[in-house]
């Protein structure tokens, strides 16, 4: 008779075999929020008791020698062969208890907390979002829309008075640190090559000169 498998994917095994610390537990997240949920640990007698052996074994290698390794051995082998069986069963006993935390979305069949869980709708707030929460997120986007509108009308505003026919070094070919277009390198004070153009015609400017010699502004 086949079972059904809950949670496949959103678990966390936790369980230890062998040691003084061996027993069952195991980690269910909310596959939304990932919040967890940790099942309570059951201790794993058999894997407890070959830790204990094992330890007893090391710090008395010297009296006991290979029959003692060989008791360790045993008991290791004995936990291994009911360690699986065992762990299977915790693993239903935690699903069980599980299934108390969270909720199984109809629609995606994601498992989720209360917290992600619309119990008007019965689906996963993935599926059914809260309508108050959605219209206030849909009124801060179109605020935040709006800005940027406006933001950019004012930057293409801006952008009329900005010469953008003058060639510009924007990494300084002395000590190669970025220069954001200025004539001279703010890190070495090097004068990059830039043509100097007339601020009312922008035409070209001769090296020296006082005034644009086509318009007759000053420089």
């Amino acid at each position: 008779m086949s079972t059904e498998i809950y949670f496949s994917n959103n678990y966390r095994d936790l369980c230890v075999q062998q040691g003084t610390g061996a027993g069952f537990q195991f980690e269910f997240y909310c596959s939304r929020c990932s919040d967890t949920w940790r099942s309570p640990f059951e201790a794993f007698t058999a894997g407890q008791m070959a830790g204990w052996l094992s330890r007893g074994v090391n710090a008395a290698w010297s009296l006991v020698g290979g029959a003692g390794r060989g008791v360790s051995d045993a008991a290791d082998g004995l936990a291994g062969a009911s360690f699986g069986t065992q762990r299977d069963a915790a693993f239903t006993r935690a699903i069980s208890n599980a299934q108390g935390h969270f909720n199984r979305c109809p629609r995606c069949t994601a498992y989720v907390c209360s917290r992600c869980w619309n119990p008007g709708q019965g689906l996963c707030l993935h599926c059914s979002p809260d309508t108050a929460a959605e219209a206030q997120a849909a009124q801060q986007r179109g605020l935040n829309d709006s800005v940027t509108q406006r933001a950019y009308a004012a930057g293409q505003q801006q952008g009329g008075s900005y010469d953008a026919t003058t060639p510009r070094q924007l990494v300084c070919p002395h000590c190669r640190a970025e220069t954001r277009g200025g004539a001279f390198c703010p890190e070495c004070g090097h004068q990059l090559a830039q043509t100097v153009s007339c601020s009312s015609c922008h035409q070209a400017l001769p090296d020296g000169a006082a005034f644009c010699p086509a318009c007759g502004t000053r420089r």
